[in-house]
């Protein structure tokens, strides 16, 4: 049995309708493919996609595709039967992006390395399946975090961006959750009970991350001012 739509929060809806119309995301018979690691962002954007299906002024396809990194934690079976009762097509890659990294990465997070294997095999799955966009769940926090990262290791005024084509001009990437914040999405899945998959990113349970320590020095500024992450958007928008 097909289940019903689930009902999201006006304060959800609305920056992610903004930014969708700020950075021209989506545009009307757009074949959207979107990328679910099993974590609330991504499941949170699912919904959010659906409800504009129905709710805005054009016509756009979408489903959805997982890459199992075929590590222990990582159980994503139950996302298969989840998508059905939405009537939402599912695709399933793998790829065991840990032991890759092992013996392949050189110089990098395996965060980075992780990441550039997703999405060469989300590529992949647009173009053999006659999808056009490629859909991520990232948020103004994970933005934020990126920043940081960028200028404290690399020198660089750099973010995630908002709405762009890859190198090979074939697939156009968006990011529609970026003027939402985490916790705004974390309220979501909690009511709305999402099938989250605990562990779903690899280089995150397996190895200790910089983004973490971001995320908390962010969050501790946060007390203090705010608008933080009002200002930290405003200061990125010309870059994103």
């Amino acid at each position: 049995m097909l289940q019903k739509p689930l009902k999201i929060p006006k304060s959800l809806i609305r920056p992610v309708g903004r930014a969708i119309a700020d950075f021209k995301m989506i545009k009307d018979g757009d074949k959207i493919l979107l990328g679910v690691s099993g974590g609330k962002d991504s499941l949170t954007l699912f919904h959010i996609l659906r409800h504009f299906q129905h709710h805005a002024p054009i016509s756009f396809e979408l489903a959805t595709i997982t890459i199992d990194p075929q590590v222990s934690g990582f159980e994503p079976q139950k996302l298969a039967n989840y998508f059905e009762k939405f009537d939402t097509k599912f695709y399933f890659e793998e790829f065991p992006i840990m032991e890759s990294a092992k013996e392949k990465m050189r110089g990098n997070s395996y965060c980075s390395y992780c990441a550039r294997i997703k999405r060469g095999l989300m590529y992949r799955v647009v173009r053999d399946k006659g999808f056009n966009v490629l859909a991520l769940g990232h948020h103004l926090d994970d933005l934020a975090e990126s920043l940081m990262m960028s200028i404290f290791h690399n020198g660089r005024l750099q973010t995630m961006k908002a709405n762009y084509v890859n190198d090979a001009g074939d697939v156009k990437i968006i990011r529609p959750l970026i003027y939402a914040r985490e916790r705004q999405i974390k309220d979501f899945a909690k009511n709305a009970e999402l099938p989250i998959i605990i562990d779903n990113c690899p280089a995150c349970f397996e190895m200790p991350t910089q983004r973490e320590h971001f995320k908390q020095m962010l969050l501790d500024e946060e007390k203090n001012n705010t608008t933080l992450y009002k200002n930290i958007l405003a200061a990125i928008k010309p870059i994103i």
